[in-house]
């Protein structure tokens, strides 16, 4: 039974930290990471995210502006970006290394060790990549939470809330890091593969037939 659970933890830690980095990207260029609703206006909605501003208007849709500086914006928005970038750079480090490694690929059927190691990085690139996505996503929640209730802020000032791309940071950290946690638990399993067994037996029955041979007058 764990010969047929171990494939299946496999496909099943792939699947999530893909998704997971999937999200992880598209967390890294949405621009909801901070709402702002105008009480004087209510048909526009500001957004901010990492790369740009927008306002979304009933009407007339949504118009965006790129950042004009990087060194311009908030401490917690410039280490959001470089983390974010380093996040996804990981995380498709990790689905390479870990693809090669799964027992279901043919590659490499007959070096099991190397393909164990590869799980195992890869699940430890996926851990890299979820911390590094919940981070920044956690510190701009963080701040934005201070900034609403900062009693030295008039009350008609408008504040900034919760924007949908932080909910999909925390759900993309989660699924990296549970499919990096699957990956890493098959890795240190000591279970071999049936194709390694194979190919043991293969060499086995070889090497019996030629010292038959070798041995018939």
């Amino acid at each position: 039974m764990a010969l047929v659970y171990r494939p299946m933890m496999q496909l099943s830690g792939i699947l999530f930290s893909l998704l997971g980095w999937i999200l992880s990207c598209l967390t890294t260029y949405l621009p909801q990471w901070k709402n702002l609703n105008l009480e004087l206006n209510e048909l526009e909605i500001w957004t901010m995210g990492l790369w740009q501003a927008c306002v979304v208007q009933e009407e007339g849709g949504m118009q965006c502006k790129d950042f004009d500086s990087f060194l311009a914006l908030p401490p917690e928005l410039r280490i959001s970006r470089v983390l974010m970038v380093f996040s996804n750079g990981s995380g498709l480090l990790g689905l390479l290394l870990s693809g090669f490694g799964l027992d279901c690929l043919k590659i490499g059927e007959r070096q099991q060790e190397q393909k164990r190691r590869l799980l195992l990085f890869g699940g430890m690139l996926f851990w890299i990549s979820g911390i590094t996505v919940i981070v920044p996503v956690s510190w701009v929640a963080h701040s934005t939470v201070q900034e609403f209730w900062d009693e030295n802020i008039p009350d008609i000032v408008p504040r900034w809330d919760f924007g949908e791309a932080l909910f999909v940071g925390w759900l993309a950290g989660f699924c990296l890091i549970l499919g990096g946690s699957l990956l890493s638990c098959t890795s240190c399993s000591t279970d071999v593969h049936p194709s390694s067994i194979r190919y043991v037996v293969a060499e086995q029955q070889d090497q019996c037939q030629h010292s038959e041979t070798e041995t018939r007058p």
